[in-house]
């Protein structure tokens, strides 16, 4: 009888779940077989069409280009910062409670609230802060640029992606015995070479789950891209997922975006399953 109640407890859940992610996800991917444009009552399916359209759209070849930049760079910057923070904040230093509190504040922050003030702050405040220290580069927005856009993006992603990683760096960083590093002192070992030696192995798991995660997210960038250039200038800045969204929602190209969104979400999984087999077999051969 527990068994049962605990079957049916589980019930609303797995409707819920099924109702609001397997549904769509299904529908989407019916659709994709189709011409629909979101609106009309009616359509036609066309097979594979909008798949074969997929590598031929000059739009979408540039919006993966940018995404996977973006992810790329983003990714190693994330993890370099969030792990020297955490060593950091691992020290014994006074205070690091507080410390800790003040980095993980941006992962508590709304994500269009961040892209919104630091749009002002690229907009308005650097610019007058270029011209009254009489520096060039800084004199200008950064987000009106073809070719710098991408960097406040990524400026803005890091910084609050950042609180989340340095928590999981951080419970790592628990978990490797002092003993360790009372032992490599006393055969001399410096900082450096405890790090490499006995730390980072120690929290290669935890690497693996960073990398993985930031990646994947980074990946899906949407709101950061909407709050700050909203896919501008041009489409410098267009993402996947805003891509996804602007044809499919607002350009009546339902059908052919769920195609996209479909092949979207392999590319993804392919990276992610990449990622988890490389990195775990680097942590066997530590």
């Amino acid at each position: 009888m527990k068994n049962i109640a605990f079957y049916l407890m589980t019930l609303p859940a797995v409707f819920l779940f099924a109702a609001f992610h397997t549904f769509p996800a299904v529908q989407g991917i019916y659709y994709s077989f189709t011409n629909w444009d979101g609106l009309s009552f009616t359509y036609d399916f066309v097979g594979f069409k909008n798949y074969l359209n997929l590598f031929k759209d000059g739009n979408i070849l540039n919006s993966y280009l940018f995404t996977f930049k973006f992810a790329i760079i983003s990714t190693i910057l994330v993890n370099i910062l969030s792990l020297s923070i955490a060593v950091g904040l691992n020290a014994k230093i006074k205070g690091k409670n507080f410390f800790r509190g003040i980095y993980f504040l941006p992962n508590v922050l709304g994500v269009l609230i961040v892209g919104f003030i630091f749009n002002y702050i690229f907009s308005n405040v650097v610019p007058q802060l270029g011209d009254k220290l009489h520096i060039g580069f800084l004199s200008t927005n950064i987000l009106g640029s073809e070719q710098l856009a991408w960097v406040g993006i990524v400026i803005v992603a890091v910084w609050q992606a950042c609180a989340f990683n340095v928590i999981l760096y951080l419970s790592g960083l628990q978990t490797v015995p002092s003993e360790l590093y009372e032992a490599s002192s006393l055969d001399g070992a410096n900082k450096w070479q405890e790090f490499w030696k006995i730390t980072f192995p120690m929290i290669a798991p935890f690497f693996t789950i960073n990398m993985v995660l930031s990646m994947k997210s980074f990946l899906m960038v949407f709101d950061q891209v909407i709050a700050l250039t909203g896919g501008g200038p041009g489409r410098a800045t267009e993402s996947i997922s805003l891509l996804i969204y602007k044809g499919g929602f607002q350009g009546g190209e339902f059908a052919y975006q769920s195609a996209n969104s479909v092949v979207y979400f392999i590319v993804i999984v392919l990276i992610s399953v990449f990622q988890i087999k490389v990195l775990q077999k680097r942590e066997m051969n530590m």
